[in-house]
């Protein structure tokens, strides 16, 4: 009998069956809105196995592409083989963590009266409760793969929950190039109602967890980079897609028409199911692709507080580089991809239960240790980087990327179907390439060395996991003194969370991100050169 399977339940397959009724029984958790009638559009998953048993897609599926459909519209019609899918709404591993600590600088406007809680602004008092109560925040950071979330006390600062989950809008593309182009052909605004859904779905989880009222929440800090922060307040994104670049918010900040390239809104008209008069608020950008994300990050790490030369790191699908020195500052965006958060890798797949993380050589095998100490189902990038590593140091491949003995891959475990195969290698190859590149040609175009660099910030998804040595070792970054390097995880949820509670570090953010240059790469002449030696698997230096 050929089965449904779900981690470690299993129920027979039936025909006219919706895959709704299926993670009913097994108990998996699939937010909708709409009772299941196809309108919300919230209900996508992913099947990783049996689709051949599936109806035809519906109209209300249009949108989206294979392996992904709506679980209140696909129905088994054969079963024929063993079926398995999973939401897409997937819980990654945590990126930051916290320690309870009330550090934060508070400077809000929110007045606490008797019997009301308001904010104050212009002179004015608008109430948002009409009660004395807790009041809470949240932080979000919409990054390309994951999304992270901070609830914090707005009286207090203190952070009450955590959460991190896979960024649904994974339908429409790995990188954000790809979810331009969805976003502005005939599906536009689903990846919009696909992040708002995620995001209500995560608040109602963690208001039952904390036991608050969703109204108690009255102000939203969001970052991301400029599609994903334009995505989420439903911008048009296509000229992000096109040379120069840029975000309509850089246009009309270029052309006068605002003040700055901040952001701001209410959650009534975005739908966020919060209190309807909270505050929605996106930091500035910096330049192009380089987003509110990355000028929070730098609020996190006090950037700007001294004269050292300091470089700032944030390795993800777009790999984003800023230095700088109090008196001059230089950033660039670098194209890297999904290669090393799991796309475009035959077993490469993002930081879940079940990912390779760290791979050694010894004993003549590889010794391996999962997420979760679970079977091995694919790689994610620590995982990666360590494995070409080992692959480098023990002349299983050359530093051009060519297998030893002319195989065509190299399995992890002959007993899981866990491997790199020639063509992975030099996606990867290309991914580490445009990351390392970006680092060598602004450190060049700001006129000093790797030697000069006082402080190294490395922050973004898997940067907190991976092995320094190992990294330079196959050149994924510079050739820096390990002794220099802060890894700082999540940096843009941090930022996040104290912009969050100081309209100060706001204000002083504005003043800030006018003072960073913009290095365009492929303008430069030797970005071909430093591509072609980034291409290689070892230590490179500037």
């Amino acid at each position: 009998m050929t089965k449904f399977i779900y981690e470690k339940s299993n129920v027979d397959l039936e025909k006219d069956k919706s895959l709704f009724e299926y993670a009913d029984k097994v108990r998996m958790r699939i937010p909708t809105s709409c009772g299941r009638v196809g309108d919300c559009h919230e209900c996508i998953v992913e099947i990783i196995e049996g689709e051949n048993n599936l109806s035809e897609q519906t109209n209300d599926e249009q949108f989206l592409s294979s392996p992904f459909r709506l679980a209140c519209q696909a129905k088994t019609i054969y079963v024929k083989d063993n079926l398995k899918f999973t939401p897409r709404k997937r819980d990654r591993k945590i990126l930051t963590t916290f320690d309870n600590k009330n550090d934060y600088e508070i400077d809000n406007h929110y007045v606490f009266d008797k019997d009301s809680v308001s904010i104050e602004k212009n002179n004015q008092k608008k109430i948002l409760i009409n009660k004395k109560s807790k009041i809470f925040g949240l932080a979000i950071d919409v990054g390309t793969t994951t999304v992270a979330i901070n609830l914090l006390n707005l009286e207090t600062g203190k952070i009450m929950a955590t959460s991190s989950f896979e960024n649904p809008q994974v339908f429409g593309g790995s990188d954000v190039m790809n979810r331009i182009s969805y976003d502005t052909n005939k599906f536009k605004g689903e990846l919009h109602k696909s992040i708002i859904s995620a995001i209500n779905f995560e608040i109602g989880e963690i208001t039952k967890k904390i036991k608050i009222r969703r109204r108690q929440i009255v102000e939203i800090v969001i970052v991301g980079n400029s599609t994903m922060r334009d995505i989420f307040f439903n911008l048009d994104v296509e000229t992000i897609g096109v040379r120069p670049y840029k975000s309509l918010t850089e246009f009309n900040f270029i052309d006068k028409k605002v003040d700055s390239t901040e952001l701001s809104s209410i959650a009534s008209k975005l739908d966020i199911r919060i209190n309807p008069d909270a505050i929605i608020y996106s930091p500035p950008l910096i330049a192009s692709h380089i987003g509110s994300d990355i000028s929070a990050g730098l609020i996190a790490v006090d950037f700007f507080s001294n004269n050292k030369n300091k470089i700032f790191i944030d390795i993800g699908t777009n790999t984003e580089v800023v230095l700088g020195n109090n008196n001059n500052f230089l950033a660039a965006s670098c194209p890297a991809g999904p290669a090393f958060e799991g796309g475009e890798i035959t077993y490469g797949m993002p930081g879940y239960a079940g990912a390779v993380e760290h791979v050694k050589w010894e004993s003549n095998k590889y010794s391996y240790r999962t997420i979760g100490d679970s079977s091995p189902t694919g790689i994610c990038g620590s995982g990666l980087i360590d494995f070409l590593s080992e692959m480098i140091d023990n002349k299983f491949m050359n530093s051009v990327g060519k297998f030893t003995e002319n195989l065509e891959f190299l399995k992890l475990d002959e007993n899981y179907d866990v491997m790199l195969t020639r063509k992975d290698v030099s996606n990867l190859a290309q991914a580490k390439a445009a990351n390392v590149c970006g680092q060598a040609l602004v450190i060049k175009d700001f006129g000093i060395s790797v030697k000069d660099i006082d402080e190294i910030y490395l922050a973004g998804g898997f940067a907190n996991y991976i092995d320094i040595e190992r990294a330079k070792n196959i050149g994924f970054i510079l050739n820096y003194p390990t002794k220099k390097i802060k890894k700082i995880g999540n940096s843009a949820l941090e930022g996040a969370t104290k912009l969050l509670l100081s309209y100060k570090l706001r204000k002083n953010l504005l003043n800030y991100v006018t003072k960073i240059d913009h290095l365009e790469l492929e303008t430069k002449e030797e970005f071909f050169d430093y591509f072609v030696e980034g291409c290689q698997f070892k230590e490179i230096s500037v």
